[in-house]
Formats: C-alpha cells, sequence, structure tokens
C-alpha cells in the first residue's frame, strides 16, 4: 500500500471521527432516538456491503480474513439494526401510552 493513500485515508478516518463528534453533541435530546432510527438505515446499507463483501471473499476473489471482517460485519450491523428498532419500539409505545379498554 502506498504511504500517500495510506495519510489519506487515516486523515479521512480521523476527520469523520471529529465532524460525527460535533454532529451528535448539537442534537437536543428529544431527537435521539428519531436519529437513532435513521441510524437504522446506515446499518442496513451495511448490511448490504458486507453481504457484498462475503460474496466476493467466498467465490475466490479474496483472503479468508476478508471473508471473516465481512462476517463480523454482518453481525454487528445485525445487532445495531434489532437494537436499534427495539428501542425506537419501545419508545414509541410509551409515546402512545396504554391503549384504551371497551368498545
Amino acid at each position: 500500500m502506498e504511504p500517500a493513500f495510506l495519510i489519506g485515508n487515516v486523515t479521512l478516518f480521523i476527520l469523520a471521527i471529529f465532524l460525527g463528534f460535533e454532529l451528535i453533541t448539537k442534537v437536543p435530546a428529544t431527537l435521539h432516538t428519531p436519529l437513532m432510527s435513521g441510524a437504522n438505515a446506515i446499518s442496513g446499507i451495511s448490511i448490504i456491503g458486507a453481504l457484498f463483501g462475503s460474496n466476493v471473499a467466498f467465490d475466490g476473489g479474496a483472503t479468508a480474513l476478508s471473508g471473516l471482517l465481512a462476517f463480523v460485519a454482518i453481525v454487528l450491523a445485525m445487532i445495531n439494526v434489532v437494537g436499534g428498532f427495539a428501542v425506537t419500539n419501545r419508545m414509541l409505545n410509551m409515546i402512545a401510552g396504554k391503549k384504551r379498554g371497551g368498545a
């Protein structure tokens, strides 16, 4: 790997960390749960990308390490999606309150 390519990628990663931190700290507490729903959609896109990566890894186009990393990415993204939807569902149930009984 060329040093210029590596330096560019590391710089982009560090800038993304700072930008993400600044964005999250500016969000009011009442908007965190709706933003988590949006993050679930982004994790869904990550799952699709990891599935493509695992397909390349197991078709003989890459090493076993890339297949392992794709599997780990799928597992972590699925945990994030399921947990995020569970939290969103719980929040919506709290907002809706108890259902009224009777006709």
